[in-house]
């Protein structure tokens, strides 16, 4: 199976190292497109919904690192959907980039992950429009009244999505990872602007918890980010 319900309507698609999402509201959105050669795997995910490309009206993109938009320009040929990003982000993304200077989180084990995933990853994509471009507060009118949260620190222009329904299901794009535990993001911009970020995150409510990296927390989502992150 190419893609995995979380909650009714919302639905994961691993992707390697990185997931991408669906919410099925009548019409289907996208959140994220992974690593380049991505676009297949997720119209596999889409087919096995008994849905066509074009049922993707949106896609959006929580932040430009390369396995988060790698597939994003193929996407958009193949489903004619617009893209939403952060203007910071945005830019980036328009101009085939998709990496600023960054540095591991504060654990021993990371620092040893990141010099060998940065050799691996791209700091380039193929360019892409960017149709819709969002400020922190945005709400949409579609896929059920989903908003936008600016949630900078991994990255200066990543965004969280925070849908209402099933108790709130937060999209945490890479503020945070759940690998083996809810722990940080591997690598940050700004770790102090990240850690505002968590914080920021950690006073909204939210049951459901989905990350860019790492298994969905179902159930007491924001409770396990106050335990964490709360101020």
């Amino acid at each position: 199976m190419a893609v995995k319900q979380i909650v009714p309507n919302v639905y994961t698609i691993p992707l390697g190292m990185v997931n991408a999402f669906l919410i099925d509201g009548g019409e289907l959105t996208l959140i994220d497109t992974g690593v380049p050669g991505s676009a297949d795997k997720i119209l596999q995910a889409v087919a096995e919904l008994g849905r066509q490309p074009a049922d993707i009206r949106h896609i959006l993109l929580t932040h430009c690192h390369a396995d988060h938009t790698g597939s994003l320009a193929v996407l958009k040929a193949q489903t004619g959907a617009p893209a939403t990003m952060h203007p910071l982000d945005a830019a980036m993304v328009q101009k085939g980039e998709s990496m600023r200077p960054a540095k591991p989180a504060p654990k021993l084990l990371f620092k040893l992950l990141v010099p060998l995933l940065m050799r691996a990853g791209s700091s380039s994509i193929q360019p892409a429009e960017i149709e819709y471009q969002v400020e922190d507060g945005a709400e949409f009118d579609f896929a059920g009244g989903l908003k936008a949260i600016h949630v900078p620190g991994h990255c200066a222009g990543q965004l969280a999505f925070l849908w209402p329904q099933h108790g709130g299901v937060l999209f945490a794009a890479d503020t945070a990872g759940n690998r083996s535990g809810l722990d940080w993001s591997i690598i940050y911009e700004d770790l102090e602007e990240g850690k505002r970020s968590l914080a920021k995150l950690a006073a909204l409510d939210f049951e459901v918890a989905c990350f860019g990296h790492g298994k969905a927390i179902i159930g007491g989502a924001a409770e396990r980010f106050r335990q964490k992150w709360g101020t």
